[in-house]
């Protein structure tokens, strides 16, 4: 039985899963929205939305406490620059997840997770 075992496990291991949630969270700061498998993404949202919580108050403690999470210089700089500021108003509810369909290959779900207000879905004409 899985009772109370919270979050996915992706068909990884602990660390694996640590450094996939790691990278895709330094590629949603940098680029404002990436597309990826549709359980990544909504696992990712329970990664991503802390730290912009956290970057909602700039403070020394808060920038470490978010390179300890990211090990990303510029990742951290632009959180606490520019996506944090944005969001102060806001809440929660940082980010959106985008259904895009099956890929063609396997099939498996496909997902844009973006930063609402920042990383605005365009539809390709």
């Amino acid at each position: 039985m899985r009772h109370r075992k919270a979050g996915r496990r992706l068909g990884r291991n602990m660390a694996h899963r640590k450094a996939l949630m790691k990278h895709l969270a330094v590629a949603l700061f940098t680029h404002d929205a990436i597309e990826t498998g549709l359980f990544k993404a909504k696992e990712l949202r329970s990664v991503a939305e802390p730290l912009i919580t956290m970057a909602k108050e700039d403070t020394v403690a808060n920038r470490r406490r978010a390179f300890a999470a990211l090990r990303d210089d510029l990742a951290v700089r632009r959180l606490f620059t520019e996506i944090g500021p944005a969001f102060v108003g806001r809440p929660g509810g940082y980010t959106r997840i985008l259904h895009l369909g099956n890929r063609v290959g396997d099939g498996s779900q496909q997902a844009r997770i973006e930063l609402v207000g920042l990383g605005e879905y365009k539809a390709k004409e």
